[in-house]
């Protein structure tokens, strides 16, 4: 088969402890999906879930043991951190039950969904998309994915994240509104899952704002640390 122009290499995120990478397919996202995340973003209650994308050259890999650097995006004044557990699925399908998630999962890595809050709040007024405040380019730093035997039970991990040394998001995966199961269960009731699929599971309270020079540090327990800098 012949190209107009050659194709851009598949974006793909390390695994740890392997050679092999990981091809990514598609990039999901789930908003609100902490309470009192939610609660700072003006909402209250479990709201059925939603989902955004993001384009899967988004995703920015970075090694273990490694900081990887992020350019400070342009339009925006206000960039904002959100600290996420992602997780990878391995074997695809649609109309998933929650029960049966977990045989789908191929492991579980640490991302951030850096947001363009301004951009963002601007068309949630116009009750426009938002993708420009969530889909730009650089906008998913992402650590290995560690495969599901290995990382423990991340249902019950801690997740934080700190800039500059000091602590802005601190909560546990537990206190997901819509838990692992169930989103995949939501997510794949309106889209069939590939193998290669990334979901970004939502993030606690905390997010607010951060600038050029800044290193931000985050983790969930069991998956090491991702270590990024706003160039």
């Amino acid at each position: 088969m012949s190209y107009v122009f050659n194709p851009p290499p598949v974006p793909s995120v390390p695994v740890q402890g392997r050679g092999e990478r990981f091809p990514i397919h598609r990039v999901y996202c789930v908003g609100r999906n902490y309470e009192e995340h939610a609660k700072e973003m003006g909402f209250t209650g479990r709201e059925p879930p939603f989902f955004f994308l993001k384009p899967a050259d988004a995703i920015v890999p970075v090694p273990a043991g490694e900081t990887g650097t992020i350019p400070y995006p342009p339009l925006t004044k206000d960039l904002h951190h959100e600290i996420e557990l992602v997780v990878a699925i391995g074997t695809g399908g649609r109309n998933i039950k929650a029960a049966d998630a977990q045989k789908h999962i191929f492991g579980y890595a640490v991302g951030l969904d850096m947001t363009r809050r301004d951009l963002q709040g601007e068309m949630k007024k116009q009750g426009r998309p938002w993708c420009i405040g969530k889909a730009f380019d650089q906008s998913g730093p992402m650590g290995p994915i560690t495969p599901a035997a290995q990382a423990g039970d991340v249902t019950q991990a801690e997740i934080w994240l700190q800039v500059n040394g000091k602590d802005r998001q601190r909560s546990t995966v537990s206190k997901l509104i819509w838990n692992i199961g169930e989103t995949i269960e939501h997510l794949s009731a309106a889209w069939e899952l590939q193998p290669g699929d990334l979901i970004f599971t939502g993030t606690p309270e905390g997010v607010a704002a951060v600038s050029a020079g800044d290193t931000l540090v985050g983790s969930v327990a069991g998956l090491g640390e991702l270590r990024v800098r706003v160039a």
